[in-house]
């Protein structure tokens, strides 16, 4: 369920975005393209394709008679509606198919997306994440980077799975938010009841409540939260307790579109706090006064280090 290559898909996913007249999100977009020379490569790649494929298109002039005018020229733009079409069949802004028909949903750094389920429910995806969904059973889907808040219809005959990295998600509730990075997975509860690992350690996590489990390990840890702090993020706004300065950096730069990093000396250094992120959007250096640390510009991106 892996893609070939995620920065082409990035790639692809703006260029069906830019390529609509309404687009107006040329800040994303911009920033997107600055986080590394790949990107816009990418996105060269894939808007010459597509204006190969305008270009044999237009070619393909059925021979009926010598008069017939020759193909006008083609420019990179989506000018033909037939090819437009199919590529957004298959990107679908960020949804592709894999093997055994599966279907993969992916969002860009900066971006959201909300996914209706079958039979009633959703999946709000965060920005910079990527799902899994098995169109044959619509109760089973995989998490496979990123963040998503989950509001489900429950059905006790045939429980909602989730399934993240190694551990298993059921819901027994309704609403539910998820967050998996490389080395934790969250799960807080908003509503109704979830179960961690039923064939395990068998945890039920109630409204209020988060679990954080290090990967490949046995550590989980659950403790309480404010209700309103469950899927905040859909709002534009993160909280976090504990989490390190390069965790942050990672969250910040997917949540925002805008690059951080964490200095070397700092990375692991712990900080606790509650940001909105469209004015750090704004002014990445806000972000320092805010948290008690020194965010300045580094290269293409911020550096974040404790004072």
């Amino acid at each position: 369920m892996q893609h070939s290559d995620p920065i082409l898909d990035q790639a692809a996913h703006w260029a069906v975005r830019t390529g609509d007249p309404a687009f107006v999100d040329w800040d994303a977009f911009t920033a997107w393209l600055e986080q590394d020379p790949a990107h816009a490569e990418a996105y060269e790649r894939i808007t010459a394709s597509v204006a190969d494929a305008v270009q044999a298109e237009r070619d393909f002039v059925p021979a009926v008679n010598d008069e017939m005018p020759a193909a006008p020229r083609v420019t990179r733009r989506w000018v033909s509606s037939a090819v437009a079409a199919v590529l957004l069949v298959v990107v679908a802004i960020g949804l592709w198919w894999g093997t055994g028909g599966v279907q993969t949903i992916e969002t860009a750094p900066g971006e959201t997306r909300l996914i209706a389920l079958e039979g009633g429910g959703s999946i709000h995806l965060a920005a910079d994440s990527r799902i899994a969904l098995d169109p044959d059973n619509p109760r089973l889907a995989s998490l496979e980077k990123g963040r998503a808040l989950f509001t489900i219809v429950h059905d006790e005959d045939n429980p909602f799975v989730l399934d993240v990295a190694t551990d298993r998600v059921v819901d027994a509730g309704t609403v539910f938010d998820v967050r998996l990075s490389k080395a934790e997975l969250a799960v807080g509860v908003a509503e109704g009841l979830v179960i961690f690992n039923p064939a395990g350690q068998n945890i039920q996590i109630a409204p209020g409540q988060l679990l954080e489990s290090r990967l490949g390990s046995d550590d989980v840890t659950l403790r309480d939260i404010a209700l309103e702090q469950v899927g905040e993020w859909r709002e534009g706004r993160i909280t976090f307790e504990g989490m390190s300065i390069a965790e942050l950096a990672v969250e910040l730069s997917s949540m925002s579109g805008v690059t951080f990093r964490a200095a070397p000396a700092s990375a692991r250094n712990e900080v606790s706090g509650s940001v909105l992120i469209d004015p750090i959007r704004a002014d990445p250096a806000s972000l320092g006064p805010l948290l008690g640390l020194s965010v300045r510009k580094a290269g293409d991106g911020w550096l974040i280090e404790a004072r």
